[in-house]
């Protein structure tokens, strides 16, 4: 706990001020140009990754990096309104699905009856992704490291297609006005992979 409270101390000592103009700049107003939607997993840090400073990416982290489907409600929708607010207000001209590997998520979308008994709001959470799971079942891979990033990449993929079911998204995207990208970061090697929606491949971003 106590690492906690000396981060602050650092920040306020030294990192602060060596970013003390555009702290001023975005005390009061924000202007991010993309929204990330990224795995909660510990070891992938956005800003990090894509090199940017605070008020750059407007950040939405949940298991797995998932997006649930458009749809009206009356309930508590976290990632919905982040999603809406990051469109409709912040105005971003860029949605980014980062996946990443040895995603603890994605690989609890094969966890057995007993593990998802203890887990069942977890359980319940990936049921976004059972297209995934569904076509990884029908392919029937032995190999636990190629089911491994397989899922995890096929994962991206169809949450960018759940972000079409958003009507406000769709007509942006299809009138050019907003980009979606889809990305791999492998944790251990520092690669990332940008998705090609024509080739239908993850190519290496170099």
């Amino acid at each position: 706990m106590q690492s906690l409270f000396d981060g602050v101390k650092e920040f306020n000592t030294n990192d602060f001020f060596e970013h003390k103009d555009l702290f001023v700049k975005i005390g009061r107003s924000q202007e991010p140009h993309t929204l990330f939607i990224g795995c909660s997993d510990s070891r992938v840090v956005p800003n990090l990754i894509t090199n940017t400073l605070p008020g750059e990416l407007f950040v939405i982290r949940n298991i797995a990096n998932l997006v649930p489907l458009y749809r009206q409600s009356d309930e508590f929708l976290a990632t919905t309104s982040a999603i809406e607010y990051a469109i409709k207000v912040l105005n971003v001209n860029t949605i980014l699905i980062c996946g990443h590997s040895n995603c603890g998520g994605c690989n609890a979308l094969f966890m057995d009856e007993l593990t998802g008994n203890q887990i069942p709001h977890t359980r319940k959470w990936l049921e976004l992704a059972a297209n995934v799971k569904n076509k990884m079942t029908k392919l029937r891979i032995v190999d636990p490291a190629i089911r491994e990033w397989m899922t995890e990449q096929l994962n991206i993929v169809e949450q960018m297609n759940h972000l079409l079911s958003y009507p406000y998204i769709s007509e942006k995207y299809n009138a050019g006005e907003l980009n979606i990208l889809g990305w791999y970061y492998i944790i251990e090697t520092g690669e990332v992979f940008n998705y090609q929606k024509e080739d239908k491949k993850f190519v290496k971003i170099e």
